[in-house]
């Protein structure tokens, strides 16, 4: 295992971009950087904090959540909103999204901030689509702490961490994006699940956060792989990577350690390849 990155506060959203590298954000201090080959990091975008998910979008930028769901090009263009927050229902903003095959995108809705005070205490949110068009609409509910979304190899499954429960649900995936009703794929022991991605043979690999010290690996079965332990406690997210998705890029935050910059990036190779992720190809409404 390697350390590759280290002096973040809140270490979320990595997505890899064959080009550019490893994609991530800091949560806490904001900005979305990119650890590339050669391991240098060089910021990508300024300021913005609360991004728990990215996703690659065909037009030539990321779809950023947080306080709304936006794209941002990476030419310094406009920010165009893809889905907005609204507080008088209940949607403070997102956490993590992915995409599907088709290329549309997938976001958690938040009930209540995991990270920022608003005083509302723990508040459930909803699961929504995106379609092509740029339509949202719902398509699950109930989810007290939204975090990690992945597909399985053949898209009918899709898994979703809902972290306050310590639980993984799946949903089947219908042909028009909509979702079964949810149950339960997995509980996870020694931390809680947080971020997670699938590997190409069916494995779902979940990053035990709140001092689970590393990822969970299942089989598609639900039953237990392994534990890939990484030496800090708060491990937030996974994103295979590389050539040839070989690279496994674990993510983390500073809770548990006497630093507020101790969230750090560490990649370990792994013998099967993870899923490649689609881009998205949701419509973007005018820049504002």
């Amino acid at each position: 295992m390697e350390k590759c990155a280290e002096g973040y506060g809140l270490i979320e959203g990595p997505v890899w971009d064959a080009e550019r590298g490893l994609l991530f954000s800091d949560v806490l201090f904001g900005g979305v950087f990119c650890l590339s080959a050669d391991g240098t990091v060089s910021t990508v975008f300024e300021h913005r904090r609360g991004i728990g998910g990215m996703a690659l979008h065909e037009a030539g930028g990321l779809i950023v959540s947080g306080r709304n769901l936006s794209y941002k090009p990476f030419d310094g263009g406009a920010t165009v909103t893809v889905l907005d927050r609204n507080e008088e229902a209940g949607l403070v903003g997102f956490n993590d999204i992915t995409t599907d095959s088709s290329g549309r995108i997938y976001a958690g809705g938040l009930g209540s901030s995991p990270v920022f005070e608003d005083g509302r205490g723990p508040q459930a949110g909803d699961l929504y689509v995106i379609d092509l068009d740029g339509s949202a609409r719902k398509v699950a509910g109930d989810v007290m702490l939204t975090n990690g979304l992945g597909f399985s190899p053949d898209g009918k499954t899709l898994y979703h961490s809902d972290t306050h429960r310590g639980a993984i649900f799946r949903y089947d995936v219908y042909d028009d994006g909509s979702l079964g009703q949810k149950s339960i794929f997995v509980m996870t022991e020694n931390g809680v699940p947080d971020g997670l991605v699938v590997s190409e043979d069916g494995a779902v690999w979940t990053a035990l956060a709140r001092n689970g010290k590393g990822v969970a690996v299942f089989e598609a079965s639900g039953a237990f792989r392994e534990h890939i332990e990484i030496p800090l406690p708060m491990c937030t997210s996974v994103c295979f990577g590389g050539n040839d998705l070989k690279d496994l890029y674990i993510v983390t935050g500073s809770e548990g350690t006497d630093s507020d910059k101790a969230g750090a990036i560490f990649r370990v190779r792994t013998e099967v390849a993870g899923l490649p992720q689609p881009i998205a190809r949701v419509a973007l409404a005018q820049a504002s």
